[in-house]
């Protein structure tokens, strides 16, 4: 006998999980189905967990500053005690570095709109307050190859934008386990280590998933949430012909390197985005630094057919890339000769910006092509699938009326889910990077 659910999540990363508990919490019976052994083992437990709101939309700005509540009151919003402990929210700030991109001068206008919290500091001002950044300008982006990469600096930046509301979650795969037993409060259950094999539909919609080992599993609503299998979980059910934009894996590399030793940039630096040359970075525990790329035009894009066979090892090019440009901001950095870092996939969309939508086959619906910058978004995320599903299942017609969800935190700001339609265009304003 098939086992039943009222809606079966594909995934249990950190979107699948908060998809999960607030289905749940509106009295669904859930399942996720992961062929990993936990919650978040997949690139969630290698995401850099950055909160931040500098997106080039409204929308971003909106959805991520709404996540700022949920990770400031994580505990309560959670509303369980997890055996496994709590993750926490270091809430450092950001460091938007005013560069050539111009991206600033969007994410203030929406900022001032939205009512996010800012500050905008002059160069003497972030050099008072991190003292190991040069405020020189060494735009566009370049790789250590090209001929132009240490040239003396003919410019200076303009500044930076701080929002102090931002930060980091400092363990992303405990973040999601919270998540999970928060679900399983309200009835919601996780199966790990099966993959689904089949998608099956009955009279027009959606009737469940099969999955490799036989076992059927029964329900009348089916979400994808599989991250960077998400292209191969459509194709499955058929329903990629008919989207607009659609989504494929990217390989991404992150790195790691002590911080210049005269300053403790765990406690006392900050998530900084550095569009001039083309690299985010963070704190990490250990008085380290996390760097990743912002995927400017000079950095290769490799694209992964095959999501479960890719180079899990970092690569010198990209390593080399990512921390001499570090160095070009931080001259104190000291360049270790060992190579540390991670490997994993992106989910991204055509656009860079998000899939959060139901699909052409009746009951399945997705919430996919997150690029690789919506950890953050994620208990927001889960509020807008339950939503929309809700909505659409008691007889919304949200093809043609995308349904419209107040934020729980910032209930003045509502999102409007017709942004992230299957159907849309390409977004020409998207800044097709990490950056959103």
């Amino acid at each position: 006998m098939a086992r039943r659910a009222d809606a079966i999540i594909i995934g249990a990363g950190v979107i699948g999980a908060a998809t999960a508990f607030e289905l749940a919490k509106r009295g669904y019976k859930t399942l996720n189905v992961d062929k990993l052994p936990s919650a978040g083992y997949g690139p969630t437990s290698n995401s850099c967990a950055i909160v931040r709101a500098h997106y080039s939309s409204r929308e971003g700005v909106a959805m991520a500053y709404e996540g700022f509540s949920y990770w400031q009151d994580w505990e309560r919003y959670l509303g369980v005690v997890d055996d496994m402990g709590t993750s926490k929210y270091m809430q450092c700030g950001t460091v938007l570095l005013k560069s050539a991109t111009g991206h600033h001068e969007k994410v203030l206008a929406h900022y001032r709109e939205l009512g996010v919290e800012y500050e905008e500091w002059d160069n003497a001002t972030l050099r008072e307050k991190v003292p190991v950044y040069s405020t020189d300008a060494f735009w566009p982006p370049k790789r250590p190859d090209d001929p132009h990469f240490w040239d003396e600096p003919q410019a200076e930046l303009d500044g930076a934008v701080f929002t102090p509301g931002s930060g980091y979650v400092n363990d992303p795969q405990l973040a999601t386990h919270n998540l999970q037993r928060a679900a399983e409060a309200h009835g919601g259950e996780f199966l790990y280590r099966v993959e689904v094999g089949e998608v099956r539909r009955a009279n027009g919609r959606v009737a469940g998933v099969t999955l490799t080992d036989g076992t059927e599993l029964d329900a009348p609503i089916v979400v994808n949430v599989a991250g960077p299998h998400s292209f191969v979980i459509n194709r499955m059910a058929g329903v990629e012909d008919e989207m607009n934009v659609k989504t494929r894996a990217l390989r991404h590399e992150v790195h790691h390197v002590p911080s210049p030793p005269e300053f403790d940039f765990e406690h006392d630096g900050y998530h900084t985005s550095d569009g001039d040359t083309g690299i985010y970075f963070r704190p990490e525990s250990g008085n380290n630094i996390l760097i990743g790329s912002e995927d400017p035009d000079c950095d290769p894009k490799v694209w992964v057919d095959e999501p479960d066979k890719f180079d899990r090892h970092v690569t010198e090019q990209q390593w080399e890339a990512q921390v001499y440009r570090l160095a070009r901001r931080m001259p104190s950095l000291r360049i270790p000769t060992e190579r540390k870092g991670i490997v994993d996939l992106y989910d991204v969309s055509d656009d860079w910006i998000p899939i959060y939508d139901r699909s052409v086959l009746d009951g399945f619906y997705m919430a996919i092509g997150t690029s690789g910058n919506q950890f953050k978004n994620a208990p927001v995320v889960g509020h807008l699938m339950a939503e929309l599903i809700d909505r659409v299942e008691h007889g919304h017609d949200h093809d043609s009326d995308p349904v419209q969800v107040r934020c729980a935190y910032n209930s003045d700001l509502v999102l409007d889910t017709g942004f992230y339609s299957r159907l849309r265009e390409v977004n020409p304003n998207s800044s097709f990077s990490v950056n959103g």
